[in-house]
């Protein structure tokens, strides 16, 4: 825990939400759309996996995946097309993804949140309509007022920046990021906290144990989001 102590305060104003990984498990739905949008458009087989790393942005995730099939960098109509192209796929790949799933608690803790009177975000590597495709199989959408997303910013501090700059503009004035939780399953959430100087929440939903994400300077380490959030008001867990 930093040396101001965020957490010891009556909670945060907004709290910002990573999806893959956090709240849901698409089953693979993002890569097999990937492996679709280049099968299709130029007849190569991608394994985004080689090419990605978990919390990169999708348009990281194109350009790198391009580079590492093709051979060279992406012309901008490139770009477009691949980028549209698993638009196109991913609606079907997650409505029927047989591994699909909210992870434990997420709904629950969404739920209790937004009647307690917290304002919630989504902070995410995806393309805006890629994220909102993955909620929406889920019922998460109705969460969530705003966000940052990979078409934001390559950037995950940056994306971060923006969202927290668009639930200023809900409630009519700047947010301080110190009064802003950030909860993601990778490093590269816990970095994108600190590098806006808000509060890093890891759960150790994805790849990442508790340990490692301590490790990587988590100021709070969940095992998954049924557990509690030390600073954040749980008053409303009675409410039906």
């Amino acid at each position: 825990m930093r040396p101001d102590d965020p957490l010891a305060t009556t909670g945060p104003l907004a709290i910002l939400f990573d999806i893959d990984g956090t709240l849901i498990s698409t089953g693979g739905a993002g890569a097999r759309s990937w492996h679709w949008a280049f099968d299709t458009l130029y007849a190569v087989q991608a394994d985004i996996g080689s090419f990605s790393e978990d919390g990169m942005t999708d348009p990281d995730v194109a350009r790198r995946t391009f580079r590492g099939t093709i051979g060279r960098e992406p012309t901008d109509r490139e770009m477009a097309r691949v980028l549209a192209a698993y638009l196109e796929r991913l609606p079907h790949e997650v409505e029927s993804s047989a591994g699909y799933r909210v992870l434990p608690g997420a709904e629950q803790l969404l739920r209790r949140l937004c009647r307690t009177g917290y304002l919630l975000g989504i902070v995410t590597g995806a393309l805006e309509a890629a994220a909102h495709f993955k909620l929406a199989r889920g019922g998460l959408n109705s969460f969530f007022a705003f966000g940052g997303y990979g078409s934001d910013s390559a950037d995950r501090g940056e994306l971060t920046r923006r969202a927290i700059e668009r639930a200023g503009a809900i409630v009519g004035r700047p947010i301080d990021a110190a009064s802003v939780h950030v909860v993601g399953d990778t490093p590269k959430d816990i970095d994108a906290a600190h590098a806006v100087g808000a509060v890093a929440v890891g759960v150790a939903s994805g790849r990442y144990s508790v340990d490692e994400l301590r490790a990587a300077g988590a100021d709070v380490a969940l095992q998954s989001l049924e557990d509690p959030i030390p600073g954040i008001d749980r008053a409303s867990d009675a409410t039906p």
